[in-house]
Order: structure tokens, then sequence, then C-alpha cells
């Protein structure tokens, strides 16, 4: 087993990580949002530079993510996580249900909650970039359902992880 097949052992959620480009919402797929303090409550995820939403939240300084559930709606996965934002309007069409939600688009079917943030700090971290925000706004769903881990994602939906993921293994 190598240093990488060990690390596939930590566990993950899948989130929805939306913002906007300009007045057009952009968002991807991520697996790395962890809250970082309790008080005025600080979160952090990793996204890759390559990643049009990458440059988006350094414009806006604005984000919101959307905690998805084992009950998503594929396209939610598939549009944000294997399109870009640079090449197609991801939330164009009636493929996912969405809104508008503290002035940010979020994921509003079948989503254990969201959260929107405001961008604190910015971390080089070589190929991607880790993003500190501090919570603005808490949007509770009381729906009972569970939220995605990237286990239940690559077992039960066979999700693979897209080439700017940091979970990427190429094909193996």
């Amino acid at each position: 087993m190598s240093n990488c097949d060990v690390l596939w052992n930590l566990t993950y959620g899948l989130y929805a990580l939306t913002t906007l480009d300009g007045d057009r919402p952009t968002g991807c797929i991520i697996n790395t949002a962890i809250q970082v303090t309790s008080q005025q409550p600080l979160v952090a995820f990793s996204l890759s530079k390559g990643n049009f939403t990458h440059g988006a939240i350094l414009k806006n300084k604005h984000f919101a993510i959307s905690i998805l559930s084992q009950n998503i709606n594929r396209n939610v996965i598939a549009k944000l996580g294997f399109t870009s934002g640079k090449n197609s309007d991801k939330f164009a069409g009636n493929l996912f249900t969405w809104e508008y939600w503290s002035g940010l688009p979020i994921i509003s079917e079948n989503i254990c909650g969201a959260f929107s943030a405001e961008l604190v700090s910015c971390i080089d971290a070589e190929t991607h970039s880790i993003f500190i925000g501090r919570v603005q706004d808490t949007k509770s769903v009381e729906n009972n359902l569970i939220p995605m881990t990237y286990k239940y994602y690559h077992d039960v939906f066979k999700g693979k992880a897209p080439k700017n993921a940091p979970t990427y293994r190429g094909d193996i």
C-alpha cells in the first residue's frame, strides 16, 4: 500500500462551493470543508488553483457551501464537479434546484444545510490554495437527510474524482 492509498482512509464530506463571477453564479464540488473555530466561526477548504471558482472567490471575497446529502440529485455533482465555469454556465437550465440565499447561489434541494462566509485568508499550498472564511449566515434544513461522505460517493454513486480534486488518482 502506498502513502496515497493510506490517505484514502481519511474521511471527507461532499459539498457544493458556490460564489459569483460578477453577476453570474458559479461553483464546484469540494470534499475538504472543515470548521476551524467556534467563536466567530471560521471555516477552511482547499481548492485547485486551476479551478475557475478559485479566481471567482478571490475576486468576490464571499462564498457559500451547501452540505450535500446522500439524496442529492446526481446532476449537481455532474455539473458542478465535472464542467468548468470558464466554458459554461453551470447553473443554466433545470438540471438541479438552486436559489440565491444570503446574496449567493446555493443548492436548495436535498442538502443538510448551508452557510455563507466572507474570505479572510488564502494560503498557498502549491497546486491548491487553502481558503479561510468567516461564517456570515447559516441555513438550517429540517429534513433528517444524511450528509454525503466521499466514501459513499465512491461506493454507492460509483463516482470518480475530477483531475483538479486533491484526491485525484488517475486511471487506476
